[in-house]
């Protein structure tokens, strides 16, 4: 694919089309990676995507139990009052 290289600002830049945005995902930030004389641009996740839904999916089947107690046997309180 051949891009035009333009001027942005005081920088130059190119421009992805909408299309090849929604077909790699790509919002609102990419990491660009150089390597070997090569630009490679990487989507970058949304943080915590699909957390929601997997959380619930876990609370249905009974999955989300403490994995260790919120206190402990030996703990002081007292300290912090």
């Amino acid at each position: 694919m051949e891009l035009s290289i333009i001027q942005i600002g005081n920088s130059k830049g190119f421009r992805l089309s909408k299309d090849l945005l929604e077909k790699y995902n790509i919002k609102d930030k990419v990491e660009l990676i150089l390597e070997k004389g090569y630009f490679i641009l990487k989507p970058i996740p949304e943080p915590r995507k699909g957390w929601e839904k997997a959380f619930k999916k876990m609370n249905e089947n009974g999955d989300d139990q403490l994995l260790i107690n919120d206190v402990f046997e030996n703990e002081n309180l007292e300290e912090w009052t």
